[in-house]
């Protein structure tokens, strides 16, 4: 009847719940359990032996193995004979599977005393002690992360004479230790997320300072409170963008401006547009552009903006016909000897004094110096002699002060001859310059 009740004790324990045991986050185990000793063998009482106890030391080594230690302490009855029982083993025990009920498997080898009160010299006094392999089965329910139930029933076979096979049934409890746990929160560093700062269970030890439910480390925004779509950020705006991403956290925009408006619609954000209330290209910082000479012409497209112009010269000022028509008359009073870039002559000097004269009543726009030359000599020795004419007018102009920047040169050698490159008189007169206004 005894058995009877202890083995329904032992199924119904199988039937707690736990949250975890003994493991490699909680590897080493210590145990305080009650010692049951049931003898076994012809001609001996069967009864149970309820003493103690028995103290066992453990250390879990990985794949659900342990290796350990344990003591026990008893008093047991046969007939009308008692003994104090003392054991004293070495253990393997393998755990069979994971769950709310850890069944394992058990054995090792020690010694087992059957004392009779004799006193005999010795710890374990050889008339008194015996060699003893034992096995068997066990369960572990564990009530918290460091605290377990244990039952535990093993026969343990005497390898001697002195002391009686037996059933050994250990129940108690074990205090499982040996966590490391760096941050203090509570959750060992194998189970923790966040070993280094202390954090939540619910969150696998990772904090949530803001308390948005997003973990710190996933969190952009670890100390503001936001949302899951934003990465743990706030939208101020309402535009769809994230404060942190979002140029003008405070201003609703578009993703094409990082979060900026953009009022006029040019394209060019608020915050980088001079003229916001005017469209304008980006060249311009989002202005429209101008005609500062008021000639008609936008200063982008004006190559003299600060001076009016015909269209037809880029908005840039020009000599008028009339005025070409008179410095060419002075023009073709300048001749040159052959092969001779020289300026000689008085007359020559007076017509250029007056071509200067003319310049300076007239200001705006340029002048193209064109240089030509007679047939005499080759066509390439004719360009370069004329282009030294052109540039020798040209030197002469700047020397009696005429801007530099208002004259430009060009030769064109022996071409449009006005003369009759035949006779003398006719070459004569092709060795001259001719005048242009200069068009940009």
């Amino acid at each position: 009847m005894r058995l009877n009740k202890l083995y329904f004790l032992f199924f119904s324990l199988t039937f707690i719940q736990y949250l975890t045991g003994q493991s490699l986050d909680n590897p080493w185990s210590i145990s305080l359990n009650s010692n049951i000793i049931n003898l076994q063998g012809n001609n001996l009482e069967k009864g149970f032996n309820f003493g103690g106890p028995s103290l066992g030391i453990s250390r879990h080594i990985g794949a659900g193995i342990s290796l350990g230690t344990q003591y026990a302490l008893g008093n047991v009855n046969n007939f009308s004979d008692t003994y104090n029982y003392t054991s004293f083993d070495g253990f393997l025990k393998f755990n069979l599977i994971k769950g709310s009920a850890i069944p394992y498997i058990i054995g090792g080898y020690g010694f087992s005393r059957f004392s009779d009160g004799i006193e005999r010299p010795g710890f374990f006094p050889s008339t008194e002690t015996s060699r003893t392999i034992f096995g068997g089965l066990g369960f572990s329910f564990n009530l918290s992360e460091f605290l377990a139930i244990n039952l535990q029933s093993t026969y343990r076979n005497m390898n001697e004479n002195d002391g009686f096979d037996h059933l050994q049934h250990l129940l108690g409890l074990s205090y499982n230790f040996g966590s490391t746990d760096s941050d203090k929160d509570g959750i060992p560093d194998k189970k923790d997320k966040c070993p280094g700062v202390p954090g939540l269970k619910k969150y696998e030890g990772c904090p949530d300072t803001d308390g948005d439910t997003i973990i710190d480390k996933e969190d952009k925004c670890p100390e503001v409170p936001g949302l899951v779509e934003f990465n743990g950020c706030i939208d101020s705006d309402d535009d769809g963008i994230a404060d942190p991403d979002d140029t003008c956290p405070n201003e609703a925009g578009t993703f094409e401006l990082n979060g900026c408006p953009d009022k006029d619609g040019d394209g060019i954000a608020d915050n980088e547009d001079t003229c916001i209330e005017e469209p304008g290209p980006i060249e311009n910082n989002g202005c429209p552009w101008l005609d500062g000479d008021g000639d008609g012409i936008k200063d982008n497209e004006d190559l003299c903006k600060n001076e009016a112009g015909p269209i037809e010269n880029n908005g840039c000022p020009e000599l008028s016909g009339e005025i070409v028509k008179t410095l060419n008359k002075f023009g073709a009073r300048i001749n040159f000897i052959a092969n001779s870039y020289r300026i000689l002559g008085k007359k020559t000097l007076e017509n250029l004094t007056q071509i200067k004269i003319l310049l300076d009543e007239n200001p705006e726009g340029s002048l193209l110096i064109e240089g030509y030359a007679s047939a005499d000599g080759d066509e390439i020795y004719n360009i370069e002699l004329s282009i030294k004419r052109a540039q020798a007018v040209r030197d002469y102009l700047i020397n009696i002060g005429v801007a530099a920047e208002r004259l430009e040169v060009q030769g064109f050698g022996e071409v449009d001859p006005i003369g009759d490159n035949e006779n003398p008189q006719g070459r004569a007169i092709n060795r001259r310059v001719q005048f242009k206004s200069k068009r940009n």
